[in-house]
């Protein structure tokens, strides 16, 4: 018998990538409270078995010799919500340790101080509302800027420049097509920010300067601008990636 959503006053979230090799390989602990109007929060990440590794294999893989990463504070308190909700709608393997396979586990505890260790099934779930939530710590702790997604279409000598910026402490996209800013719906945004991150980039092709040629390209957030046709490549020959991307972007228009 697992605890009523509402009643969770605290959650403890692990996870540990298993079988992944270092640099890649790493820990995290979530510790929440709800007991407030925000979100109160620790957040400690670190990066496993690297011993093995000498400074320039570790950098050559884009990580640094400190990647390992603490933060304790307030996060919105909307975020109660959506993990109360996961918590809700989770199913559980009843197990109280991973495989090697690695994955999240979770402690709760209640107002009436019972507690329950559990391991969701559904960690995907569990996976991906961590990796927001972890965005939403650096977002607020000013480690990392919001995320923002540019599009630009060039198409005679008409340019339409398409910028998503993504709040995910408040769980927010800002919208701006060629200088008109609206709202758009977070789950919709980060859908195309998932589809976004599934072809793979050519970064000798890639340039810095704003594209000034008929075309379509995209900065996916790194500052570069990768067009359409040469630079950008879907892996999956079954799924167009870069079809169903131009498609929500001009929906967007």
């Amino acid at each position: 018998m697992h605890l009523k959503s509402d009643d969770i006053i605290r959650l403890e979230i692990d996870f540990i990538t298993g079988e992944v090799p270092p640099p890649f390989s790493h820990i995290f602990k979530l510790k929440l409270s709800f007991s407030k109007n925000f979100v109160n929060t620790q957040f400690d990440l670190q990066y496993t078995e690297r011993e093995s590794l000498s400074p320039e294999d570790i950098i050559d893989e884009g990580f640094t010799m400190a990647d390992d990463y603490g933060y304790k504070g307030e996060i919105p308190k909307l975020w109660e919500g959506i993990f109360k909700k996961l918590y809700s709608a989770s199913k559980w393997s009843n197990l109280k340790t991973l495989g090697e396979g690695g994955g999240i586990k979770l402690l709760a505890k209640d107002v009436h101080g019972k507690m329950i260790r559990d391991i969701p099934l559904n960690q995907e779930d569990w996976y991906f509302t961590c990796q927001d939530f972890i965005q939403a710590i650096y977002e607020i702790s000013k480690k990392e800027a919001p995320m923002q997604i540019r599009y630009l279409e060039i198409k005679k000598d008409k340019k339409t420049l398409v910028d998503l910026v993504y709040k995910f402490s408040i769980r927010k996209v800002l919208l701006n097509v060629n200088g008109n800013e609206k709202e758009m719906d977070w789950e919709s945004g980060r859908d195309l920010a998932s589809l976004i991150f599934i072809p793979d980039y050519d970064y000798e092709l890639a340039i810095e300067e704003e594209p000034k040629k008929n075309g379509h390209y995209l900065d996916c957030g790194d500052g570069l601008w990768h067009e359409f046709e040469k630079g950008i490549i879907n892996l999956d020959q079954s799924f167009d990636a870069k079809k169903k991307i131009t498609q929500k972007l001009n929906d967007l228009l």
